[in-house]
């Protein structure tokens, strides 16, 4: 009995037809998969490179592509069009298996064979190959086969072989643009090829490259299994991972590692599976980030992953204030959390006893960017504390001046029994220190570039240094808080173990092309003060250019919106796999209203309250870090909203926090865009943010 394989790219056809469309494509696929003899639904086409295609009738208009091997009993989904559309696609594609993964790739041979002629046509010129310097026998060994190494020897500039991205067998390509790139030939095996060890690769065994192929192609069992699949094509893809990505996640490592990687790099991925392979292993793992949000999110996509409780008894997924909260609660007693409204009060208070010409909000950033980030605990310590990053300068008498108002401060916390996140995270790592046992073996943390050092040294002090310890997963440019780090400064050795993710697997090219205009010539570090940028960042998928619309007044924008919204829907699009970003909560609320009185379910979400199926989900720029939808609206892109006036210190007062804080609007605004898979939706009202001027070129 056939069994049958859905190709990735099949179900992002399917997504994108319209709704009777893909109704009658569900219907007529069912019928195959309970069909015994499927093969029979199959007809034979005239006129193409590869025999072993084949074609199941949608209806009168549409086609399916079928890849039947020419032994093996897997029948393989790739593509559904009009049949003309889908006659075009498959006429000159071709399969092949890559002889150093083991995969099963596709291929257009015409794309290729046009390019080398027009190559061959172009005048000899002295000009240096792309690859002159890589061996023939170093190319073979990283999987490109007779004809990609033909052509590759053609290549004179990156820019030929970028215009044939998805043409071309797609691990092929991205060895080649990574040798492109700069990378060494060891640095690509390690990262794009991934180590694959495969024994006994039979170049002509399209079924058993086929099943290797995990991160593209999904293996369904029976019907009701290929009807759960459709029903949440995403899903399965949300788990998987690419082989690069396998062999971050389950290598051992002499210590604490960080894993870096720009937006849908598959970087929580990666740190999913870490976590249940530790668990399995018998180790007591913390999963960790930063938002509540988030954490309920991983706890989801963990169970979509393990379904043995014993395994997932043995992995806490916890923010790493709730790991401090519990072990405050439970060693040192109860406490009140203090206000931020009631925090600024008290610092309010203390500026006008003390008559600081400094606001509550330098005094604030003060204490928790340099008292608490540092532990300083005394004024000679705080006079001879590095400052970096803090912008203005203070002499000596308002270094002690300042120290007055900080000691103040927290004396009145400690009368009045109050503890902020910082000032529960630094009782909880004293905690810590005096247990006779650690809580973990290991600690996994997700989105770590937004976290505190009072944060890193609960961690720290939550698990033995050792083998396996820390295993880090961060992106700077997606930091959208105040707070940054030296792993070194808070006990963390990373002893250069870090791997670099590059290839998106979430976002489109122009999706992702448009959110990075956003930090375009923007200066930033890494979790070890080194120099990071998104060079190399790309992703396998296109689709169409993100949306621009600017309206007069905020009522035709949230009309524009619900129009949006309506037109997503219509085109097949389910509520929950839609996003609505903003700066505020304000315009946020007024958008989920507007919303639900078209009569489209949407809910606002917040610190407590998640979506749900069959409504929009609605938030913050900030609370939609770590989330991922279909398409997604990012309204109120306005001057003076992004970035926000009360967000952004004056360039007078001081120049450099200025300029970081431009810098972190920059950021909230490319993590809202990359939240994005296939469709954005960019709006403001009034004038443009400043922002968009850099990537709309006006």
């Amino acid at each position: 009995m056939p069994r049958l394989a859905i190709h990735q790219d099949f179900l992002r056809d399917l997504i994108r037809l319209e709704r009777p469309v893909a109704q009658k494509v569900l219907d007529t696929l069912g019928k195959f998969g309970q069909t015994a003899h499927a093969g029979a639904h199959l007809e034979k086409l005239q006129d193409i490179r590869d025999p072993r295609f084949k074609s199941i009738r949608i209806d009168r208009q549409y086609r399916g592509i079928v890849l039947v091997p020419d032994s093996g009993d897997l029948l393989t989904l790739l593509h559904v069009d009009t049949h003309d559309e889908a006659y075009a696609w498959v006429r000159n594609r071709r399969v092949s298996v890559n002889m150093a993964t083991g995969h099963m790739e596709i291929r257009d041979d015409a794309i290729i064979a046009e390019t080398m002629d027009g190559l061959t046509r172009t005048p000899e010129t002295t000009v240096d190959k792309l690859f002159d310097h890589v061996s023939d026998g170093e190319l073979t060994r990283l999987g490109i086969d007779e004809q990609m190494l033909r052509f590759a020897r053609m290549l004179t500039d990156v820019g030929m072989l970028e215009a044939l991205d998805g043409k071309l067998p797609q691990t092929q390509f991205d060895v080649l643009f990574g040798l492109a790139a700069g990378m060494s030939p060891e640095e690509v095996w390690t990262d794009l090829v991934g180590s694959v060890d495969v024994p006994d690769i039979d170049p002509g065994d399209v079924s058993a490259a086929t099943e290797r192929t995990l991160h593209k192609v999904a293996l369904v069992d029976g019907p009701e299994e290929l009807m759960e699949l459709f029903a949440k094509p995403f899903d399965r893809w949300r788990v998987y991972l690419h082989p690069v990505q396998r062999e971050v996640a389950f290598r051992s490592y002499a210590g604490s590692i960080q894993v870096t990687g720009g937006p849908g790099t598959g970087k929580t991925v990666v740190a999913l599976h870490r976590a249940r392979h530790l668990a399995r292993r018998g180790g007591r793992v913390l999963l960790t980030t930063f938002t509540a949000t988030l954490t309920r999110s991983l706890s989801e996509w963990l169970r979509l992953l393990e379904t043995d409780e014993e395994v997932l008894s043995r992995i806490d997924v916890l923010t790493v204030d709730q790991v401090a909260r519990k072990l405050v609660n439970d060693h040192v007693g109860s406490f009140a959390l203090l206000g931020n409204e009631e925090e600024k009060q008290i610092w309010r208070r203390i500026r006008r006893r003390r008559d600081l010409d400094l606001p509550e909000k330098f005094l604030q950033e003060e204490w928790r960017q340099v008292v608490l980030a540092q532990e300083i605990g005394t004024l000679d310590d705080y006079l001879k504390a590095r400052r970096v990053g803090r912008g203005r300068r203070l002499g000596s008498l308002q270094r002690t001046k300042i120290w007055r108002a900080v000691t103040e401060f927290e004396q009145e916390l400690a009368e009045r029994r109050y503890r902020t996140f910082e000032t529960i995270c630094r009782e909880a790592t004293r905690v810590l220190g005096g247990l006779a046992t650690f809580p973990y073996d290991h600690v996994i943390v997700d989105e770590a570039q937004d976290l505190h050092p009072v944060r890193w040294r609960v961690l720290r002090a939550a698990v033995p240094e050792g083998p396996d310890d820390l295993f880090i997963t961060a992106d700077t440019h997606q930091r959208i808080y105040d707070n940054r780090v030296s792993l070194a400064a808070v006990g963390i050795r990373l002893g250069g173990r870090s791997t670099t993710l590059r290839i998106n697997y979430r976002t489109t090219g122009e999706i992702l092309t448009w959110s990075c205009a956003m930090l375009a010539d923007e200066k930033i570090d890494d979790l070890d003060g080194r120099r990071t940028d998104l060079a190399g960042c790309r992703s396998e998928m296109r689709g169409s250019e993100p949306e621009m619309f600017g309206a007069a007044t905020r009522h035709a924008e949230l009309a524009r919106l619900v129009e949006t919204v309506n037109g997503w829907i219509d085109a097949g699009v389910r509520p929950e796999e839609i996003g609505v970003a903003a700066r505020s909560e304000t315009l946020g609320q007024s958008a989920a209203e507007a919303l639900a009185l078209a009569g489209i379910g949407a809910l606002f979400l917040s610190r407590d309250r998640d979506g749900t199926t069959d409504h929009v989900s609605v938030t913050t720029m900030h609370r939609m870090k770590g989330l991922e939808f279909r398409c997604v609206a990012v309204i109120g892109v306005s001057a003076g909203q992004i970035p926000a006036d009360n967000a952004v210190t004056p360039l007078t007062e001081d120049a450099t926090t200025h300029r970081n804080d431009l810098q972190r609007e920059r950021c909230l605004l490319f993590v809202a865009g990359t939240r994005a898979r296939e469709r954005l939706h960019i709006s403001w009202h009034g004038e443009p943010s400043p922002f968009l001027k850099l990537s709309s070129g006006r």
